[in-house]
């Protein structure tokens, strides 16, 4: 089932990649609900458990320890080969989910979320090494594009459905029914897992000194997200001391010179978490503003992610038509810009307070965004990688992404709690400011792309 590199006429779903194709999109199907169900409810679930002062930690604690479960499967796949890393990252996942489910108390939820985001991060690179494996690289761009529209199901029914499981039954039910959704996704993968996947360079180091700096990196971000909880100068302090201490271990586990965006590889990887950090940072505000300032119920409220679901799986269509038509970096540079631009609208919705339909349209900008640069983002990625080193340059893009993501989450949830004594219009809107900012930056460093 290796891909060879002369296959002018592949499609996705001939013969030899269909089984692949359908098991590694239902894997990106299982993600996308989840986190798009999850996003929803959360309001919810910090009412019912009395635990909104740990509102950004429980996204932090998700994001933080998909480094671990990034650097580690990377590694293992290099060394082994995807199988059995893609499967026992599926299992912890799982896991995570069976106790956040039925969590009855904020920390134990917590607990789920930690579980659930070293499952996600192990998923992640294994099936990135697992394209590179089984695919040409001519449907590389087409494969990263269809990951992306795999959003468009969940994001259609995904934020209703839990919206709706939440407010007519518990919120639990959310967590334990997408367990079915970790079955399935498993068993129509299990064919691809067992054909004659390339079993990796027995050679390739398990660098010890890359896991304990991934373990530095999720401690750093989870200490920084606690650091929420105290709302002071010391919650400022504390969360200060975290995020130099990430800062400084995160540069053994992505590419020299990321933090110079130096053109090429590192310029692209420090995108990924200059667009992950203004995305993230602002989406998971968006339910809490609109539940909290317009009183929408949950089901309504999670609207603004199937607007940036379908519109980022719509922006990835779009890059994979575009083809070699425009180049990556002129592609990468508008989808900034977009980004950049939603995350505005949304400061400006919390600034004006207009018809809450106006958050749709600045996260229909920002998912756009989103769309045209993530798939290219992975494209460049494979491209610049050497055989033997394809687990360590896609896990530390994607390590680039949920550090940036979970950084920004930690800074944004102090702030908001921060700046909650004084009123919620405060909150929001210092939140989204800082968002907006990050998203400046996403567009500087894709100019060096």
């Amino acid at each position: 089932m290796t891909a060879t590199a002369t296959e002018p006429r592949a499609h996705l779903f001939d013969r030899r990649y269909a089984l692949a194709t359908a098991g590694s999109t239902s894997l990106v199907f299982l993600a996308a609900f989840e986190a798009l169900a999850v996003t929803t409810v959360m309001p919810t679930i910090t009412a019912e458990l009395d635990g909104r002062a740990l509102y950004s930690l429980a996204f932090v604690a998700t994001t933080a320890t998909g480094v671990v479960g990034l650097v580690v499967s990377g590694a293992w796949s290099d060394r082994r080969g995807p199988r059995l890393a893609l499967l026992t990252a599926i299992g912890v996942f799982a896991l995570g989910l069976a106790v956040a489910g039925t969590a009855p108390t904020m920390p134990v939820f917590v607990a789920g979320r930690l579980l659930q985001g070293l499952g996600a991060g192990g998923i992640t690179v294994a099936l990135y090494v697992l394209v590179a494996a089984v695919y040409p690289a001519a449907l590389h761009p087409r494969i990263f594009g269809l990951f992306a529209a795999a959003w468009v199901v969940p994001s259609m029914v995904g934020p209703f459905v839990a919206g709706l499981v939440a407010d007519v039954w518990s919120w639990h039910w959310v967590f334990l029914g997408v367990l079915v959704l970790v079955g399935a996704a498993t068993l129509i993968t299990l064919p691809v897992l067992r054909g004659a996947l390339p079993t990796g360079d027995p050679a390739a180091a398990l660098d010890g000194r890359r896991i304990a700096a991934a373990v530095v990196v999720a401690t750093g971000a989870v200490t920084a997200g606690l650091a929420s909880d105290l709302a002071d100068a010391r919650g400022w302090l504390l969360a200060a001391v975290a995020i130099a201490a990430v800062v400084i271990t995160v540069r053994r586990l992505v590419p020299p010179d990321t933090f110079r965006a130096r053109p090429g590889l590192p310029a692209t990887v420090l995108l990924s978490a200059a667009a992950g950090a203004t995305f993230f940072s602002t989406e998971v505000y968006l339910p809490l503003l609109l539940h909290d300032r317009y009183g929408l119920p949950s089901w309504l409220s999670g609207f603004t992610l199937t607007v940036g679901a379908i519109s980022w799986a719509a922006g990835s269509h779009v890059q994979g038509r575009l083809g070699e038509r425009w180049t990556d970096a002129a592609v990468m540079r508008l989808g900034a810009l977009f980004l950049a631009a939603g995350a505005a609208a949304e400061l400006a919705t919390a600034l004006l307070t207009p018809h809450w339909l106006f958050v749709g349209v600045g996260w229909l900008l920002a998912g756009g965004g989103m769309g045209l640069i993530y798939p290219r983002v992975s494209t460049l990625v494979l491209a610049a990688s050497a055989p033997g080193t394809q687990g360590f340059n896609t896990a530390a893009k994607s390590i680039a992404d949920v550090v940036g993501g979970s950084l920004a989450l930690a800074v944004t949830g102090l702030l908001f709690q921060s700046l909650a004594g004084i009123g919620a219009w405060w909150s929001f809107a210092g939140t989204l400011t800082l968002s907006t900012l990050l998203g400046v930056a996403a567009v500087l460093v894709a100019r060096r792309v």
